[in-house]
């Protein structure tokens, strides 16, 4: 494919995936506390779900797209939880499986474009999540939240190549 490294990580837009919710054939989701542990939970909860849908060879790609979703969703959009206070859900997980199609999303607290981080330092242990994102998943986007609900919700999309 032809794009080059500056234009890659845009998001595709501001906006929801082009699927209609209502013909959704299956979706979960789970409240993550706001610690980084709850990679694991979020890892553990998607595999779960992933093995009751026929999700194809994306299995893994899903996977390791969701780590990387989460994984930015606390480190840079959730505020530090104070030392011993009580740490409320404030990152959710959504899966959402249609026909050919899959959508996982994570709504955060923050209001903060998801944007790489600039380097060149490819051996660099963070600041590649995004990248990875980009790479694994079909598309990828971004929308804030309106109403009660605050901060924005992170989405890829994933096109599913199922038997039958």
């Amino acid at each position: 494919m032809g794009t080059n490294g500056s234009t890659m990580l845009k998001p595709l837009r501001q906006g929801l995936p082009p699927l209609d919710p209502a013909a959704v054939s299956d979706a979960a989701s789970c409240a993550l506390p706001a610690r980084l542990e709850a990679v694991r939970e979020a890892r553990r909860f998607t595999r779960c779900t992933l093995e009751q849908w026929d999700v194809g060879d994306r299995f893994d790609d899903i996977c390791l797209v969701v780590s990387e979703l989460v994984t930015n969703a606390l480190r840079h959009a959730v505020p530090a939880a104070p030392r011993g206070g009580e740490v409320h859900p404030s990152v959710r997980l959504h899966l959402m499986r249609w026909t050919e199609r899959l959508v996982c999303a994570v709504r955060d607290p923050s209001h903060e474009t998801p944007a790489p981080r600039d380097s060149d330092d490819f051996s660099a242990e963070s600041g590649r999540g995004l990248f990875l994102v980009d790479s694994f998943a079909d598309s990828w986007g971004w929308h804030p939240l309106a109403g009660r609900l605050d901060g924005k919700v992170v989405w890829a999309l994933f096109r599913l190549h199922t038997a039958g």
